[in-house]
């Protein structure tokens, strides 16, 4: 009688232990795994199924940096009591209340993490616990010395130099938008269309009217508006790369306009397809303010970014926080200050830089008569006609994937096809949904 009933296919490219996670996967969200079941040794697994320790090891430790499993100290590794953790999804979804596994959501932020680096992860938590935290409330900037680091970062990967004086942390893109909205001019504020659409709705929460500006923002008359925001290294969600002469006319016209330009640099660190670009704000430090996030290269769950505005808003916004008391909490400032320090941060995001080039190329093998250009950072934007993009959303759907609508994205430009992420799922997974998308654009 084997321990655990799992086929191992060793005539795929699929790796052996990517295999046996998304097998163990499967049995518990078809019921066969129940919480609280107990998996078998790595040891004993390994030798039954007639392959390397390790094979094991790296099938556990994926699933429980995933939710599905849990090791409990002397006793085994076991079927998490509690499995709603491994999806962002609501616990009582229709899906759920029917009985039926949850789609895996193939979108634009939902990142791939390396459980091979879970010791550090592990490591800056309790380097948390053994801190002292404030007494009282903490500078609202954020921890002086993340925000060095953070400055140190920013001039290495994005060519960005900063005093540390000049970074504040926020929780995240949206709260650095909400925080530079409100030390803004009164005036409406510029967003690429197909845009960001969490950015649209903080703008529209602090009483904005949104103005939809091409992508890039090419060409836009910006008298009027108060800022206008973009995405200049990786377009969201087009992807497009805004070129050197595309980056001076959008300087150039915020210039005669008096209107700062919003550069989010949502996913700057994962091209594998060009070389790295500098930030906008290299240009023009008193005309850009610049985003940044740890939800696409730690987790977005953390809550966790960066706002470097031009110094003319500095004081502004850091007024407006000192006054509600609005910070990042310190416990996730200090983890990430170890994860920084630790080179948690640059480890997960080397091991996700080369997986995304791998996932790209398979997805240019499915897909790429129906791309238009290069595929860079965790997803791919595919044109099709409207019709045709419902069809393949519906394939995915039948095998349990969730493929978002590029007109999802859209606001007043009228673009059809799918955003296809491949960050938040496994190589196995990647490749099912590939191939239900393609039988449906051939069919």
């Amino acid at each position: 009688m084997p321990l655990l009933a799992v086929r191992l296919d060793r005539g795929t490219a699929v790796p052996l232990g990517v295999q046996l996670a998304d097998a163990v996967r499967a049995r518990v969200t078809d019921g066969r795994l129940h919480p609280g079941d107990r998996l078998p040794s790595s040891r004993a697994l390994a030798a039954d199924l007639g392959v390397a320790r390790s094979v094991v090891e790296q099938a556990w430790a994926q699933l429980v940096a995933e939710g599905w499993l849990e090791g409990r100290h002397g006793q085994g590794t076991f079927v998490a009591a509690g499995r709603s953790q491994a999806s962002p999804a609501p616990a009582r979804s229709p899906a759920a209340a029917a009985g039926t596994p949850e789609p895996v959501r193939l979108d634009t932020g939902t990142p791939w993490i390396d459980p091979r680096h879970q010791a550090l992860w592990r490591r800056a938590w309790r380097d948390v616990a053994a801190a002292t935290p404030p007494r009282g409330y903490d500078d609202p900037r954020g921890l002086p010395e993340l925000r060095a680091e953070l400055a140190s970062r920013l001039a290495r990967t994005r060519g960005l130099a900063v005093d540390p004086d000049e970074v504040r942390v926020t929780t995240g893109t949206t709260d650095g938008l909400r925080h530079l909205l409100g030390a803004l001019a009164p005036g409406p504020v510029g967003v690429e269309d197909p845009g960001y659409r969490a950015a649209v709705a903080t703008v529209e929460a602090a009483g904005r009217r949104v103005v939809d500006l091409p992508p890039g923002a090419a060409g836009a008359d910006l008298r009027g508006l108060a800022a206008a925001y973009v995405t200049p290294a990786h377009q969201h969600p087009l992807g497009a790369t805004m070129t050197g002469a595309s980056r001076l006319a959008l300087l150039g016209a915020a210039g005669d306009a008096g209107a700062v330009v919003v550069e989010d640099d949502y996913d700057s660190e994962f091209r594998y397809d060009v070389a790295p670009i500098p930030a906008l704000a290299s240009l023009d430090r008193e005309r850009v303010a610049y985003l940044g996030t740890a939800s696409k290269s730690v987790s977005p769950s953390l809550r966790l970014g960066w706002l470097v505005p031009p110094a003319a808003l500095g004081a502004a916004v850091d007024e407006r926080r000192e006054r509600t008391h609005d910070a990042a909490p310190w416990p996730v400032q200090r983890a990430y200050l170890s994860l920084l320090r630790e080179g948690y941060v640059d480890r997960v995001v080397r091991s996700a830089r080369r997986t995304y080039a791998a996932r790209a190329a398979r997805v240019v093998d499915a897909l790429g008569e129906h791309l238009d250009g290069p595929v860079a950072g965790m997803y791919a934007a595919v044109p099709l006609p409207a019709a045709l993009a419902r069809r393949a959303q519906q394939a995915a759907r039948r095998v349990g994937f969730d493929v978002p609508l590029l007109d999802d994205y859209c606001r007043s430009r009228a673009l059809s096809g799918l955003v296809l992420g491949f960050g938040g799922c496994t190589d196995a997974e990647l490749d099912r949904a590939l191939a239900a998308v393609a039988t449906a654009l051939r069919g």
